[in-house]
């Protein structure tokens, strides 16, 4: 495992970790009103996505189980359609797949790299 993919991995851990954290006591219709939830939501999402797109070709394929290409794709759609967002699907990647991601990635991150 590549130096520069073990750090990328480990930002995507910690921004998924916080994300949930920041969730964690909310519920889904705290995103109406609470913006700076929807704003730590939003960045850390972007985070992992820009940690994701950084991460080696032969990583990526080695990894197949993270969904590479919806997780990039997500933080491009943040990016550039900021104006825009569902916060349904916001909430639903949240609760939903952020879990499953921090349970691969705690699996595969080495553990001196923790």
């Amino acid at each position: 495992m590549f130096n520069d993919d073990v750090v990328r991995l480990r930002h995507m851990l910690d921004a998924a970790r916080e994300a949930v954290g920041f969730a964690q006591s909310e519920s889904r219709k705290a995103l109406n009103s609470n913006r700076m939830l929807v704003l730590s939501l939003v960045k850390d999402i972007e985070i992992i996505g820009e940690a994701a797109n950084q991460v080696s070709e032969s990583m990526r394929h080695e990894l197949d189980n993270i969904p590479w290409d919806d997780i990039i794709g997500m933080r491009h759609r943040l990016v550039h359609a900021y104006f825009d967002i569902n916060l349904d699907i916001l909430w639903r990647t949240v609760q939903n797949d952020l879990p499953a991601l921090i349970v691969i990635l705690e699996s595969v991150i080495p553990e001196e790299a923790s």
